[in-house]
């Protein structure tokens, strides 16, 4: 009895260490595979908010950590800057919608440093299937409404939901989660304007935890 045990448990340590060896080899054959296609999708996203044809540097590569309460909460949120000729021009900025209506929405906001909104795109979400989570661009195209609107300051009227008297729509029984999508782009933007001054002492993503 005790060596049929002994023999199982060899078989199974054997067993084991042919199956981890095993994994270890497909991760390291496939990681650059996927890798490069994450790099592939963040440049594709990226490009939604921030038009190629406004830069030429390589964005990804220029990435920050910043945090500000004005982009929904305290932790860092990455944002990558947009160079023509070396100037800086634009800025994608990672941001969140604390107040949704099934709770923190992330986003990508890209914007200009005069209030012009480039783009914006929903990251995550966890809204209600059918009402909220129109503001995936996969569902609805009323996210692509806020490319060229240019935000006239922090009392901007017209930066908001219909129903608070802006020019935003919001959804048939759904206004909670559109008011915090636009909310959070106007907090997003404002605080984008106020970028320039700050880049040069800005962290770059991988030097802060």
């Amino acid at each position: 009895m005790l060596d049929t045990i002994r023999k199982n448990g060899v078989t199974l340590a054997v067993f084991a260490a042919i199956t981890t060896g095993m994994t270890a080899v497909i991760n390291m054959v496939t990681k650059p595979t996927v890798e490069h296609q994450m790099a592939l999708e963040q440049k594709a996203l990226l490009d939604q908010v921030v038009p190629p044809s406004l830069y030429n540097n390589k964005l990804q590569q220029e990435c920050y950590v910043v945090r500000d309460k004005s982009l929904g909460n305290m932790d860092p949120h990455h944002l990558y800057l947009a160079r023509k000729d070396g100037v800086p021009v634009a800025v994608a900025l990672e941001t969140t919608a604390p107040d949704g209506y099934s709770g923190a929405i992330q986003m990508l906001v890209g914007a200009d440093f005069h209030g012009k909104v480039l783009g914006v795109r929903v990251v995550e979400q966890h809204e209600t299937p059918g009402l909220g989570d129109k503001i995936e661009l996969r569902i609805s195209d009323w996210i692509t409404h806020f490319s060229g609107v240019v935000l006239q300051g922090p009392d901007d009227r017209h930066f908001a939901v219909k129903k608070d008297g802006g020019d935003f729509d919001q959804f048939t029984g759904a206004t909670i989660t559109p008011r915090a999508v636009v909310n959070a782009a106007k907090r997003t933007t404002l605080y984008i304007e106020t970028l320039p001054s700050q880049l040069s002492s800005l962290p770059e993503c991988g030097d802060t935890q």
